[in-house]
């Protein structure tokens, strides 16, 4: 079967496959590129995910991208107003119609013989097999599994009468109105649905076996919405950015250094929204601020749901589910017509594509990044990962500017294969999301490329320092090796130097 041929293949049309579409037009604008698309639209997380009220969980100011400044005073978009602005950024920046959607690919094999990638796929509307070949790989796939999210073995699932349902998998006609629900978690996704549902369902329980770190942010930017009736929208917007940026960095960095005094903080916070009445156990972690992600919500809406009785918050664990509800160790019982498994995700790498080089399977999890853009040992190959400790784009954006400058660095010294190459043994136990102690992270720390010991394979979470190494710093170092040069190609030493 006939391959159709690419300089650059980007696997992924959520925000970093957009992201580094956009960037590559830009910075890299001889290039022939093409975009593979599991789905049949735009969107990656944010066209899969439709339950109610799902929103961002950064501010849009700094979780859009730095090209194309988020220009709405919503600071916590909703899903539709995400999955809008990529597609907006797509068409444009020209990149929309270089997707191929509907393909979702199960290996990709380079060959040192040819220098090139070979893709094998399938089209999900024919089932007809389809083959792409390309120079450059770039994976944007993001790290979580989005056939199947993560559901844990619940005892008596099977009697329960009513409806079950993960929030991966959310029916389009569900009717709640007057429903009795429970949702089970208490992450991201638990903290939207239940004051989203609460509004029309009868009630509307949130059951975790432990308290997650809330805090409550302004729904609408009033300074900025102030600073347009002065200055140029593109100068507030990018005020906006470059503000909340700053203030995120200084948050994480002073839960990390003084986490007593921000545990002290946050949970103020959490006490000045429900009230001196309110049983705080609900929302006092037993880990410092950071081990695991915060959670935002605008505008006080959960506490607010919890205060007017419309929804409950309550800590325990699950004895077994009944026919109609949920039986815990505690002996209390929660009526349910409808239960949510806000229960978290299910990781997976490369959107479950097998990854060869000559025929032989990479196994991921004992791969190091280098910069936390390249997969070590892997040739012509880019991973955009985003932060986990910020929002996400920042690190992708930066990422994806960093794959343009390696690209453009090929081109001019005629160097046809790149690979960065750990001849030091820098390899560690922990995994490149171990910084967090999420339940998610540990059930697929397996599946992860692991941390290294030092930089450039130990991953940073540090954003003025990534933009500093990965933007200006020499792109050719010892480290990253290049192969096949043309006449007249300088020696690494003197490209430090």
């Amino acid at each position: 079967m006939q391959s159709q041929h690419f300089d650059v293949l980007i696997i992924g049309a959520g925000l970093s496959g957009i992201g580094a579409a956009c960037r590559l037009s830009q910075e890299c604008p001889g290039k022939r590129f093409a975009i593979i698309e599991r789905r049949d639209r735009v969107g990656g997380t944010w066209d899969l995910f439709r339950y109610p009220g799902v929103r961002s969980d950064s501010d849009m100011f700094s979780f859009g991208f730095d090209f194309r400044p988020w220009n709405g005073l919503k600071v916590l978009a909703d899903g539709p107003a995400i999955r809008n602005y990529i597609g907006e950024t797509a068409a444009e920046f020209g990149v929309a119609d270089k997707i191929h959607f509907g393909i979702e690919l199960k290996d990709a094999n380079w060959c040192s013989d040819d220098n090139r990638w070979t893709l094998q796929g399938i089209d999900t509307a024919t089932g007809t097999t389809r083959h792409y070949t390309c120079r450059y790989l770039i994976s944007c796939t993001g790290y979580y599994d989005h056939h199947q999210g993560y559901l844990p073995e619940f005892p008596g699932i099977a009697s329960f009468k009513g409806l079950c349902i993960h929030p991966q998998q959310w029916p389009e006609d569900l009717e709640y109105r007057g429903k009795k629900v429970v949702v089970i978690g208490s992450g991201a996704t638990a903290v939207t649905l239940v004051p989203a549902m609460a509004r029309d369902a009868a009630h509307v329980a949130m059951l975790q076996r432990s308290p997650t770190y809330v805090l409550s942010i302004p729904a609408y930017d009033k300074l900025s919405e102030f600073l347009q009736r002065f200055l140029p929208e593109k100068w507030v917007f990018k005020m906006a950015r470059w503000r909340n940026i700053k203030l995120q960095r200084w948050m994480y960095r002073v839960s990390k250094r003084w986490p007593g005094l921000m545990r002290a903080l946050y949970l103020r916070g959490v006490r000045k929204g429900l009230g001196e009445n309110f049983d705080m156990r609900h929302f006092t972690p037993s880990y410092m601020p950071w081990d695991q992600r915060l959670c935002a919500i605008p505008d006080k809406d959960l506490f607010l749901a919890l205060k007017s009785g419309k929804a409950t918050v309550v800590t325990d664990q699950i004895e077994t589910f009944t026919e109609n509800g949920i039986l815990l160790k505690s002996g209390q019982h929660l009526d349910a017509d409808i239960i949510v498994t806000a229960t978290g995700l299910n990781l997976q790498v490369l959107g479950g594509m097998q990854l060869r080089v000559d025929g032989a399977p990479v196994s991921i999890p004992e791969k190091l990044t280098y910069k936390a853009v390249l997969m070590e040992g892997v040739p012509n190959m880019a991973w955009i990962f985003g932060y986990t400790n910020a929002p996400w784009t920042l690190k992708a954006d930066i990422a994806s500017r960093y794959v343009c400058r390696l690209l453009n660095h090929m081109d001019k010294w005629g160097y046809p294969v790149s690979v960065a190459l750990d001849r030091e043994g820098n390899a560690s136990t922990g995994s490149v999301m171990g910084a967090l102690q999420s339940g998610y992270v540990a059930r697929g720390n397996q599946v992860l490329p692991r941390q290294g010991k030092r930089y450039p394979w130990r991953i940073l979470n540090n954003y003025e320092k990534d933009a500093e190494i990965l933007l200006t710093h020499p792109i050719e170092d010892g480290i990253l090796e290049f192969y096949g040069a043309t006449a007249g190609a300088p020696d690494a030493e003197a490209s430090i130097a």
